[in-house]
């Protein structure tokens, strides 16, 4: 029987080895998986390389994780913002590389993973900084039909950690709202992903033309509680 159902983050997450690749599902505060950043920090694993949209807000979440000084890199197209004081910081002293790719193509280079794509031809980011390597050599470059484009590489990962909001114990996952961003394609690009839900159902109850990630992406899941806030409502995302 297929029984993907995780009895707790810390089961979910044994085995991450230093040196992982994480991606990270979320975009802002929208759909991080606050709980699973949390079981990460304290698993235990070093010199990761973290791939998020963002650089991390305020103390907590990614935020969190960094802090810690577990994270060699961060891959990420949007990394400063009004609260972004710990990447900031870590940045600045030089304790942590970045990687800025263009938020369209890291859509792209995440989808390109999961669909076994070996790579692909984009114009943005032709005629800048974005379009050299990290050791400052050029990346390959092409003219197709008369318009420049640079040649991008897909990005794997060891371990993708996402948000949805129901599953079932074959994996299979619903998202809400603006919380789904980038977790359906990270799910497809990581050797293994773990994802949070508020909700198990039974197999069935998901109508089938409303699933966004199907289990054959899915390693394990872990039920979650919503959050309350102070106002008396729920956290949203």
């Amino acid at each position: 029987m297929i029984d993907k159902i995780a009895s707790s983050i810390a089961q979910a997450l044994a085995g991450t080895p230093d040196g992982a690749t994480v991606l990270i599902g979320g975009f802002g505060t929208a759909g991080i998986p606050g709980e699973l950043i949390e079981g990460l920090i304290e698993q235990g694993a070093r010199d990761l390389v973290v791939v998020n949209n963002n650089a991390g807000n305020g103390d907590s979440g990614l935020a969190a994780l960094l802090k810690t000084g577990r994270v060699r890199k961060i891959i990420c197209s949007f990394p400063r913002q009004a609260d972004s004081h710990v990447f900031d910081a870590l940045y600045r002293s030089g304790r942590i590389e970045l990687e800025l790719v263009p938020q369209g193509n890291l859509a792209e280079r995440l989808r390109a993973a999961g669909a076994g794509i070996g790579a692909f031809f984009t114009p943005t980011g032709y005629g800048t900084e974005l379009a050299r390597h990290a050791d400052g050599s050029p990346k390959e470059t092409r003219v197709i039909d008369g318009k420049p484009y640079v040649l991008e590489l897909p990005i794997h990962g060891d371990l993708a950690l996402i948000k949805a909001e129901r599953g079932d114990r074959w994996g299979n996952l619903t998202y809400r709202k603006a919380a789904r961003n980038f977790g359906p394609v990270m799910a497809t690009a990581a050797k293994r992903t773990v994802a949070t839900v508020h909700e198990v159902v039974a197999l069935g109850a998901l109508d089938p033309e409303s699933i966004v990630t199907p289990g054959i992406h899915v390693s394990s899941l872990v039920r979650i509680e919503r959050v309350a806030t102070q106002a008396g409502g729920f956290k949203a995302a």
